[in-house]
This record gives C-alpha cells, structure tokens and sequence, in this order.
C-alpha cells in the first residue's frame, strides 16, 4: 500500500513540475549521447573495441545480432 502512495506522491511532484526541465534535457542528451556512443563503437575497427560494445550491448539486454 506504502508503494501505491509513493507513486502518487511522485507523479504529483512530476505535474506540479518539481523536476526542472534542464534536468530532463540534460539527462535525455546523456542518455542519446551513450547510445550513440555504444551503437557506433560496435562498429570500429580494432576488435577489441568491438568486442567491449558488443559486450556492453548484451549487458543493457540490447539486441545487436
């Protein structure tokens, strides 16, 4: 029952906007940053850059073969 309150008390602080929208682009730039970071690492040249992406790609559950 204490889970269902602390999500209500979440989404009311969200619409309220208690969390600045700096913080939302910045951590939406971060998240698009790493992505591209990842997705073109896979494709480098030396092998054990690849291999490090390929490795971290599995880790996040993220299908890449």
């Amino acid at each position: 029952m204490n889970t269902v309150n602390e999500v209500k008390n979440t989404i009311a602080l969200i619409g309220t906007g208690a969390i600045p929208w700096a913080t939302v682009y910045a951590v939406t730039a971060a998240v698009i940053v790493g992505v591209l970071i990842i997705g073109t690492v896979g494709f480098a040249g030396p092998e054990i850059l690849h291999n490090a992406a390929h490795d971290v790609r599995h880790g996040l559950s993220f299908p890449c073969h």
